[in-house]
């Protein structure tokens, strides 16, 4: 590979990995405050979050649509092109956010019932959901801008907006959590007012850099382009991205039920272990975004033997991170457990589950980049929604629910069972990625 290959790599790879922190970390500021309210504080915040999560994976189906599409045009410097993915985006991220702001507002308490029969934990939850709705309305807009700028090789500027959001939403959760400066004390409702008014300012700094940029504007009125062949070439290639996230998300948050039922100590010690591994992640996820958007690029224009070196860099890559984030799961194991805050037996899961995580970050961090990062690439998506529906809910939840509620294991060989799901799917993800069926040039001439 030529230089301007791992110049253009690494100058996108730092930026994305402190998005991920950024990301990761808010997440874990929610989990330390709440953790000085209590352990029904934490659980209920773990478990409402789960709604989130769904929310997520559809913009993340809906952002792989529109990047590796935007990607592969960028590299052919058709911004006409890029215009329309942008609108068509907007449009179904905005719809998808109506959708579940509505449920959030009018029904939390049905949906936390999904999660749990605790109900001081249905409570809690219900509370944060009553005011997160917003937060998806004001996620819609900015994700969809973030994934256009990464698409076209701007991440700096996403960065930048993630981290003053981030700061912004440490200062507000304390503020309205522990009501300082004479304002009520909101508990888990003050995690959910923050997060909202932060994506608020994420919001209007998108607008802001939006009038500055030359090439990637941020336009409602991109919402009303016409063009049925990139409409279908969108819903082609980001369907079923769409079906593998909301499945891949649906399977977690199943796995995440499974759990709640078997009491608050396993939920509050897993979503502690959620934290830690998200932090473990972070340059995992890195290394699979970017090896999208460049491979994307190189295909979009025409180096396809390039494309073919350049995954193949950033699948070595991703094993070296892998295990830097076992490595660092198995440092921080010491200090997580000298300051988490929860009963004896809850203490006993999180040891158990943090060792377990040790080794499942390395399945994580190759299927995500080969999956979602260089299959995606050349408009590869069907292969990753088959792969993973299969694996997660052929395998991963119905290991779960017989260890759990048939054979009645301890919950941890529970939790370890479920945790061998990305690598029982090991051998046909290999097999497609020496097939070179991703390899695909996608654009168009005309559309």
């Amino acid at each position: 590979m030529n230089k301007q290959f791992y110049k253009d790599s690494l100058k996108m790879l730092f930026p994305i990995i402190l998005q991920n922190i950024f990301a990761a970390m808010m997440g874990s500021v929610d989990v330390i405050m709440l953790n000085s309210i209590g352990q029904d504080a934490i659980a209920a915040g773990s478990l409402a979050t789960q709604y989130s999560g769904l929310v997520f994976m559809f913009y993340s189906g809906i952002s792989s649509g529109s990047i590796l599409l935007a990607a592969q045009y960028f590299g052919k410097k058709d911004f006409k092109a890029l215009e329309a993915i942008e609108g068509i985006a907007l449009k179904c991220s905005l719809a998808v956010a109506v959708a579940f702001s509505v449920g959030a507002s009018l029904f939390p308490e049905k949906l936390m019932r999904v999660y749990t029969a605790d109900p001081v934990l249905i409570s809690e939850g219900a509370e944060y959901l009553r005011i997160i709705w917003v937060f998806y309305l004001l996620w819609a807009v900015s994700n969809t801008y973030f994934s256009m700028l990464r698409s076209a090789n701007h991440v700096s500027v996403a960065t930048f907006f993630n981290g003053v959001g981030f700061f912004l939403n440490i200062i507000l959760n304390a503020v309205f959590i522990f009501g300082f400066f004479g304002i009520e004390k909101m508990g888990i409702r003050g995690v959910a007012l923050a997060t909202c008014i932060s994506q608020a300012v994420c919001v209007a700094g998108c607008f802001i850099v939006s009038a500055r940029s030359k090439d990637i504007k941020l336009k409602f009125s991109y919402m009303f382009i016409k063009s049925s062949s990139l409409a279908k070439d969108f819903f082609k290639m980001s369907l079923p991205a769409l079906l593998n996230d909301v499945s891949w998300g649906a399977a977690f948050s199943a796995y995440v039920a499974i759990m709640g039922r078997l009491g608050s100590d396993v939920v509050a010690a897993n979503s502690i272990v959620c934290v830690v591994r998200n932090f473990a992640t972070v340059f995992c996820y890195a290394v699979a975004a970017v090896g999208g958007i460049i491979v994307g690029n190189l295909i979009g224009a025409d180096k396809i033997d390039e494309a073919e070196k350049g995954a193949k860099e950033f699948l070595k890559v991703t094993v070296i991170t892998g295990a830097f984030g076992g490595l660092l799961i198995f440092i921080s194991i010491p200090f997580v457990l000298k300051y988490a805050s929860l009963s004896t037996l809850a203490m006993h899961y999180l040891k158990q589950m943090l060792f377990i995580n040790v080794y499942y970050v390395m399945g994580t961090a190759v299927n995500t980049t080969l999956i979602a990062g260089i299959f995606r690439a050349g408009g590869c998506t069907k292969f990753g929604l088959i792969c993973d529906t299969i694996d997660m809910w052929g395998y991963g939840i119905t290991a779960g629910i017989l260890t759990a509620f048939v054979f009645k294991l301890p919950v941890v060989w529970v939790y370890f069972f479920m945790c061998l799901d990305e690598f029982v799917k090991w051998p046909w993800v290999f097999s497609f990625y020496k097939s070179k069926k991703w390899l695909r040039n996608i654009t168009r001439t005309e559309y």
